[in-house]
Order: C-alpha cells, then sequence, then structure tokens
C-alpha cells in the first residue's frame, strides 16, 4: 500500500514482510537471497518462468501478486482490495496457485506472495470469485464489529493513532487487535501454507501496529516462516521502521530513493560506504530493491524508463551485500493504473509489453554472482572519486560499474587467484595475474563482473 493522499492507484503500494518476535531472520533462508517480483503475472506463466529463467539464474525466490479474490476492474490495484481470502482473484484460482508452487519449488525457487491484511476493499459490488459485498459488511469473514472506529481517512504521518487506526485512501481498515480479526487473518496465511507458500510480503505493515502483527504471527502453523514487512521511512515520522524489525524483514525505502538520486544527479563514488553507513536499517534485516511496483510509478524511484542508470543500479543492488535484493519485473505502462497486458498471462518475455527485468542479462547474470560471493565483505574498493566505481567480494568476485560519459581504461587491484574469468556481463574473458590485478577497458554505462566459479563463458 502507500502512503500520503495519493491516487488509490499509488495508495495501494506500500509492501511488507514481517518475521516472528523469536525467529526474525536477516534475509530469506538458504544460500539464494535474490527475489523476482513478478508483478501482476499469472499463476501459470509464473510456474513457467521458474522452470525456463528463475531456477537455471539462480533466484531463491519469486513473489506473486496478491492471490486473494479481490474487486473487479482492470486496473492493477484491484488486486490490493480484497473482498475475501478465496484464492480466486483475476491471476489464477486455487489450483492454478497450487500448480505454480509446486513447478517453482521443482526448480529450486522458493514462493513468496503479497499479502494484503490491513484492510478490505471499499465500496460494493461482486468479486472476482463471485462474492458479493459492501465496505464493512464480506459475507463469512468480517462484519462492521470487525473493523477499527476511525472512519476518516489517515491525513496525519505524526499522529501514530491515525496512521494505524484510520482509512488508508478510504479503504475498510481490519481491527488487528481484535482476536477473531487475528485468527482471520492468521488463518488465511496458514491456507497458504498448507500449498506450499515459503513466505509473506505483508502490505501496508505501516498502517498496523508491529505488535500486532507479531501476534498474527506467532499463530502461524510455522511461525519462522520467511516475512518481509512494507514500512515506508519518513523522517519525523510516528511509526518508524526499526519498530518493525523484531518481526523479521523490513523493506528499506531509503536505499532505493538514495540509488535514483546518486544514479541522476550525484556521483557513484559516494556509495563507499553504502548501507549501514548511511544510517539504514542493519543489512541483516533490510529488503531492498532499486524499484516496486508503486514506486516505479510514482517517481520516487528509477523505473525501467531509465535506461542505463536503471540497469547498472541494479547492478551495483546485486553486486553488493548490503540487504536481501528484489528485482522488480513488471510491464510498460503510460498510465500509471493500467493493470496487466492480457490479464497478466505471460506469453514470452519483451512481448506484449512485458519488460521481464528479471531476465535483462546485465541484471540476470548478477544473481549467479551474488550467489557466488555470499557472506563475503566489500574490498578493494576503487574509485575515481566521480561516476567510476569497483569493489570487490573477498577472494570470490569483483564488480566494475562505468556510469562515465566515455570509456574507462585501467588496471583494478582485486583479492582474486590468478586465473581466467568470465565477464558474465558481456561474455568476454578477463585474465587475472599472480598479483590480483587485471587491465580492462569498460564503455560509458557499461559494467564488468567475475566470480570465481566462472572461469569461461
Amino acid at each position: 500500500m502507500a502512503r500520503r493522499s495519493l491516487p488509490v492507484a499509488l495508495a495501494l503500494t506500500a509492501a511488507t514482510l514481517v518475521m516472528s518476535p523469536t525467529a526474525a531472520q536477516a534475509s530469506p533462508p538458504g544460500t539464494k537471497d535474490v527475489t523476482a517480483v513478478l508483478f501482476e503475472w499469472k499463476y501459470a506463466s509464473v510456474a513457467k518462468e521458474c522452470t525456463t529463467a528463475l531456477g537455471p539464474a539462480g533466484y531463491g525466490y519469486v513473489q506473486v501478486s496478491p492471490p486473494a479474490e479481490h474487486i473487479q476492474g482492470a486496473q492493477w490495484w484491484t488486486s490490493y482490495q480484497p473482498v475475501s481470502y478465496k484464492i480466486a482473484g483475476r491471476l489464477g484460482d486455487r489450483t492454478a496457485f497450487k500448480n505454480m508452487v509446486d513447478t517453482c519449488h521443482a526448480a529450486g525457487v522458493k514462493v513468496v506472495v503479497d499479502t494484503v491484511v490491513n484492510h478490505m476493499a471499499a465500496g460494493s459490488g461482486t468479486g472476482t470469485g463471485g462474492t458479493s459485498y459492501t465496505k464493512y459488511a464480506y459475507p463469512g469473514l468480517y462484519s462492521s464489529y470487525d473493523f477499527d472506529d476511525c472512519t476518516a481517512q489517515v491525513t496525519n504521518y505524526a499522529d501514530r493513532w491515525n496512521v494505524q487506526h484510520c482509512e488508508l485512501v478510504g479503504l475498510a481498515d481490519l481491527d488487528t487487535g481484535e482476536e477473531y480479526v487475528r485468527k482471520s487473518i492468521a488463518g488465511y496465511m496458514n491456507d497458504l501454507l498448507t500449498l506450499g507458500v515459503d513466505g509473506f510480503r505483508v502490505d501496508a505493515a505501516k498502517h498496523i501496529p508491529a505488535g500486532d502483527l507479531a501476534a498474527i504471527k506467532s499463530r502461524l502453523t510455522n511461525p519462522g516462516v520467511y516475512w518481509k514487512q512494507e514500512v515506508i521511512y519518513g523522517a519525523g515520522e510516528a511509526v518508524q521502521p526499526t519498530e518493525y524489525t523484531g518481526n523479521g524483514d523490513v523493506q528499506e525505502f531509503r536505499y532505493a530513493y538514495d540509488l535514483k538520486r546518486v544514479f541522476t544527479n550525484e556521483k557513484l563514488a559516494y556509495l563507499n560506504n553504502f548501507g549501514e553507513g548511511w544510517g539504514y536499517l542493519g543489512g541483516a534485516g533490510a529488503g531492498v530493491f532499486v524499484d516496486n511496483h508503486d514506486t516505479e510509478r510514482n517517481g520516487s524511484t528509477l523505473n525501467y524508463k531509465n535506461g542505463a542508470d536503471y540497469t547498472l543500479a541494479n547492478v551495483f543492488m546485486l553486486a553488493h551485500p548490503y540487504g536481501a535484493p528484489d528485482v522488480n519485473s513488471g510491464y510498460e505502462w503510460s498510465d500509471a493504473d493500467a493493470g496487466p497486458p492480457n490479464g497478466g498471462s505471460v506469453t514470452a518475455c519483451w512481448q506484449d509489453g512485458w519488460k521481464c527485468q528479471h531476465a535483462w542479462p546485465e541484471i540476470m547474470r548478477m544473481v549467479a554472482f551474488r550467489n557466488a560471493t555470499r557472506g563475503q565483505a566489500v574490498t578493494d574498493w576503487w574509485d575515481n572519486g566521480n561516476d567510476a566505481i569497483a569493489f570487490g567480494r573477498g577472494a570470490k568476485g569483483y564488480v566494475v560499474i562505468n556510469h562515465e560519459t566515455g570509456s574507462l581504461t585501467r588496471t583494478f587491484q582485486t583479492s582474486l587467484p590468478a586465473g581466467t574469468y568470465c565477464n558474465v556481463q558481456n561474455n568476454t574473458t578477463v585474465t587475472v595475474n599472480s598479483a590480483g590485478q587485471f587491465t580492462a577497458t569498460l564503455g560509458s554505462n557499461t559494467a564488468l563482473a567475475v566470480y570465481a566459479g566462472k572461469p569461461s563463458c
């Protein structure tokens, strides 16, 4: 869900995954921590992509859009207005969802579900699964007793009560302090767990007290399940991201905001202490991204329209050890409200408006780099004081990013063992000598990345 008085489309943006107080866990479990966020993809298309692209590339997770029954309409944000917890949205039914989970697991990819539990839909009508509803009345699930007393919109982010008890863009705000509501939300998540889901992104977590989310998570059949929370930082605001770190990962929005500023208006050299050094959340519990479905539309971050700035920012994110990265993968848009092409069915990447950023070679090949360099700190930092940088990940890898307007030629000092390596950015060979050095030329707005275990292209 989004924040501030944005249009409904943007307001339905903030999303978060939360971890349990006793099982808070830094980044997704396992050795592969990169998540491909396939925004508004049909579950049948996600299943195919897990097999053909995500698994082979080394993605650890795929995040899918909300599966709950929602209001009708073509806009993407209809997915964020649930009317029941049945798996009956436009992206697929229960059978398609279960098949997707099983297929992705077979490909070595775990599944995170974008989960909308702060609110229910506004208005009235019939949902995508045939459920009739009116605001505050969702048959068989919630009635007027289950919602917060404040029926005005959230207007004051300096007021904790207003943020967490009033209605985000007029949507019916659930009273998550109520035992019945907590049990109902946990029941929804537990149902998803029975289908094999591996984690949750909690949308609009900032609008739910951290203690309420902890209580919900404690009711899960697997209270240690991966949990990532959308809590947008705002200076001086009453609700801060640090409150939620005991539950699990928290999405660090400042990371994405600052990458946009650095790549468009400042110097890449400033990134030499990026992460905690910039006052961010601890990297062990931070979810990071270059853009997400909300920020790419509201202009607060880079997006696919930014060309090389966007591509290189993703290369940097995947090469740098701070946080657990999400790679946003959506579709072209001019109307920020527009829903997915073909109702979410992806026949092929780069057709019908599907951008498939997760499969861009410059981005996708960095997933294996990240997996190979896991656990290694930044070493051998170099910059030219401006827009060219290079750094190593111990003896496991080395990356160079040239964001200058002209080419860059120099000899780089690394901690890599001597040998031949494949530059996975363009499938050329790099030779490291016995002193750990190599010489390379990079064109403007290109990168170089080599890592142990990839000696040839």
